[in-house]
């Protein structure tokens, strides 16, 4: 996942650098206006022509999630499992404790 989402990250920023370069060729000399629009020109070209690198770093991320929820999961039932073996060992002491006492009535 780490590579497509750099991957991805680099197109996106070459095609911002594109953008700005490209306005600046036209004439477009105003910093702040220059930004702005290459800023939406990029996210147009990024959606239009990066979607399979986009697709790449979203199933990279749905992978990594799962994997994740999947980890906790497996943590929560292992102190399900240690809680309740404490539980079954203090009940069985009670009940020892509690036949040694009827016994020794």
């Amino acid at each position: 996942m780490h590579l497509a989402l750099i991957k991805y990250s680099v197109l996106r920023l070459a095609l911002f650098v594109g953008s700005l370069v490209l306005l600046w060729a036209v004439g477009v000399k105003r910093s702040l206006l220059m930004v702005v629009l290459a800023a939406f020109i990029s996210l147009a070209l990024s959606y239009l022509l990066l979607g399979k690198q986009r697709d790449a770093v979203a199933q990279g991320i749905a992978r990594r999630v799962d994997s994740r929820i999947e980890h906790r999961q497996n943590l929560g039932q292992a102190d399900a499992d240690a809680e309740d073996a404490a539980a079954d060992r203090e009940a069985a002491d009670l009940r020892a404790t509690g036949d040694q006492q009827t016994s020794e009535r």
